[in-house]
């Protein structure tokens, strides 16, 4: 297993040395290092990790807000040289609590600890065949899903991004498209291979783009022209 992390300290010397710790483990991969939580908010937008390294004390927004922030948070790991926010770092499932200066062996430890809480993460799809529900693991929280609520399902690497009705921002989940096309009723349909849709949510086609709303159109992959034409053909009223 590898673990894609996130770094972020203010203070340069402080980000240097937790940079050098996630390069020498193995099983840790450093996505972006950040020195402000603006900087790595930014960053999220975008981008998605398994796990945070954060300083807590910061300015503008604290590393323990910018954890509270974020609507689905990923593993975190507190770094900071004030004992006294370790009970309320708990508060919010952090994994582990750091205490500068630390060293390599403290580090390894979180480290450890990190791996084994996703290790031990329960599977990151799962429905009942009879329901209109899924439950999406998105990092360390388990989230239900009202299946018919799903617009479209967008492919980012090995992650994907479900957009849901209402929702500015997706719930990010580790799934390849093939397991979750599996997994969707038959009003879903592949049209492109970045591109998931709820066919009910349609509301034009313009040559070879999907209209969904004012801000969402996606296009049809020459791949998957042929069947969606089809559907398309099989639902036309008129001459």
């Amino acid at each position: 297993m590898m673990i894609r992390c996130l770094a972020i300290d203010d203070e340069p010397l402080a980000l240097q040395q937790l940079v050098a710790y996630i390069n020498k483990v193995p099983f840790l991969k450093l996505a972006a290092q950040c020195q402000s939580a603006l900087e790595a908010s930014a960053f999220l937008e975008n981008d998605t990790v398994d796990a945070i390294f954060c300083d807590i004390n910061m300015p503008d927004l604290s590393g323990m807000d910018f954890i509270k922030s974020l609507a689905a948070p990923p593993l975190v790991v507190f770094t900071t040289a004030y004992s006294e926010y370790a009970v309320e770092s708990f508060r919010i499932n952090a994994v582990d609590y750091l205490l500068k200066p630390f060293g390599m062996q403290d580090f390894q430890r979180a480290a450890n600890r990190l791996r084994e809480r996703l290790e031990n993460a329960p599977a990151n799809l799962s429905t009942n065949a009879n329901s209109d529900v899924l439950f999406l693991k998105t990092d360390y929280r388990i989230v239900k899903v009202n299946i018919h609520d799903i617009r479209y399902i967008e492919s980012m690497s090995e992650y994907l991004k479900v957009w849901l009705v209402n929702q500015s921002k997706p719930i990010i989940t580790l799934l390849s498209m093939k397991k979750m096309e599996e997994r969707l009723p038959k009003f879903f349909m592949r049209i492109h291979r970045s591109y998931i849709i709820n066919l009910n949510k349609i509301q034009e086609v313009n040559k070879n783009r999907v209209i969904l709303d004012d801000e969402t159109n996606l296009p049809v992959g020459d791949l998957y022209k042929e069947p969606f034409q089809t559907y398309l053909e099989n639902n036309f009223l008129g001459k």
